[in-house]
C-alpha cells in the first residue's frame, strides 16, 4: 500500500513525555502528525495544530477485550470533532491527527477519510467505530495527485505511531528465511500446522505470523471443551474472524479466504487447532524441523570469511 524507500521522521517530544503529546513530521513532507492520549486532550487542545484542518483517527480497546477498535474521521478544524468524541466516545485513549500546514481543506481531508476507512474495510486487522463508508468528494487531477502522496506519508508514518489498521497482509517476500535458503533467497520458509483433520500454511513477517488463504481450520464443533475458559482470545478471535469472513465453513473445516496476520505464531496455530497451542513448536518445515529449531539454528556464528 506504501512504498518501501527508507525516510527520516523527527518526533518532538513536547513536555518531554514520551507518551505524553507528540508532534511528528517527516523529512521532505509539508504535513504533520499529531499524537496524544486522550488524558491529556483538555490540556492542549489550545494549540494551533487543533485549528487547522485535518484528517484525524481514536484509538481504543474493545469492549470485549478482544484487540482495539478505530474511529477515523475529519474536521474543518479538527477541534469542534474532537471535542464532540471526548464528550460522547468513549473507547479511546489515544489519538493522531494530520494536518498539512494550511494546505488542507475540506474536500481534501474527506478524500484522505475515505480512503482510510476504504484501507482498514479491506485490511480487516482492527474494528472499525465507523458506520456507513463515505464516497470521495469531487476533486481536480491535480489534487488528487498530491493527496495521494500524502495519504502514502501517512500511511508510511502510522505503523511507527502503533496503528497498523491499514497494513495489507504481506507477500510471501518479506518473511522468515530459513537457515537452508540464506543467502540464496529472499523468499521466506513456509511452515505448515496440521491436526484434527486439518492442515494450513503460513510464515513470518515483519507484520506477524502470516497464514495463507485455503488454509484449513478446525470447526467451532472440533474447539477444545475448555478453550473458552482457558484461552479466551483464541475462542474470541476463531468467531470475530468468521463473523467477518476471513475464515468460513466449507464442509466440516473452516477455511482461510484470505492472507491473514496473527500476532504470534501460536495465536496462529491456536486459531487453526482450536486450543491451546505453542506456535514455536507446531509450525515445521517440510522437513519437520520446528520454528524453534530453525530459529536456534538462525543463532549460530555466521561462518568465517
Amino acid at each position: 500500500m506504501h512504498g518501501t524507500q527508507p525516510f527520516n521522521l523527527h518526533i518532538f517530544v513536547v513536555d518531554g513525555d514520551p507518551d505524553g503529546l507528540r508532534i511528528v513530521e517527516r523529512s521532505n513532507w509539508n504535513g504533520k502528525a499529531v499524537v496524544f492520549p486522550r488524558a491529556l486532550y483538555p490540556k492542549i487542545k489550545a494549540r494551533p495544530e487543533f485549528s487547522e484542518t485535518g484528517v484525524y483517527l481514536l484509538a481504543g480497546p474493545r469492549e470485549d477485550g478482544n484487540g482495539e477498535m478505530l474511529y477515523i474521521g475529519e474536521g474543518d478544524p479538527v477541534r469542534p470533532r474532537i471535542d464532540s468524541h471526548f464528550a460522547k466516545k468513549d473507547f479511546w485513549t489515544r489519538a493522531v491527527f494530520f494536518v498539512g500546514a494550511g494546505k488542507l481543506n475540506k474536500a481534501h481531508v474527506q478524500f484522505l477519510e475515505a480512503q482510510l476507512i476504504r484501507f482498514a474495510t479491506a485490511a480487516k486487522r482492527m474494528h472499525l467505530d465507523n458506520g456507513n463508508e463515505p464516497t470521495d468528494p469531487s476533486l481536480s487531477e491535480s489534487d488528487r495527485a498530491v493527496l495521494e502522496v500524502f495519504l502514502q506519508h501517512m500511511l508510511g508514518i502510522l505503523p511507527i505511531l502503533s496503528i497498523h489498521a491499514f497494513e495489507q497482509t504481506p507477500s510471501s517476500g518479506g518473511g522468515f528465511v530459513g537457515p537452508a535458503s540464506a543467502g540464496a533467497s529472499d523468499e521466506p520458509m513456509l511452515l505448515s500446522c496440521g491436526g484434527k483433520g486439518v492442515t494450513a500454511s503460513g510464515f513470518e513477517s515483519t507484520q506477524g505470523f502470516v497464514v495463507k488463504a485455503g488454509s484449513q481450520a478446525v470447526p467451532l464443533s472440533g474447539e477444545a471443551p475448555s478453550l473458552q475458559v482457558h484461552v479466551g482470545s483464541v475462542f474470541k478471535t476463531r468467531r470475530e474472524l468468521l463473523n467477518n469472513g476471513v475464515l468460513k465453513q466449507v464442509g466440516e473445516r473452516l477455511v482461510f479466504t484470505k492472507d491473514f496476520v496473527f500476532n504470534s505464531p501460536s495465536l496462529a496455530s491456536a486459531t487453526i487447532l482450536g486450543r491451546s497451542s505453542n506456535g514455536r513448536v507446531e509450525w515445521k518445515d517440510s522437513t519437520g524441523k520446528t520454528l524453534k529449531e530453525l530459529q536456534v539454528e538462525q543463532t549460530k556464528p555466521l561462518p568465517v570469511p
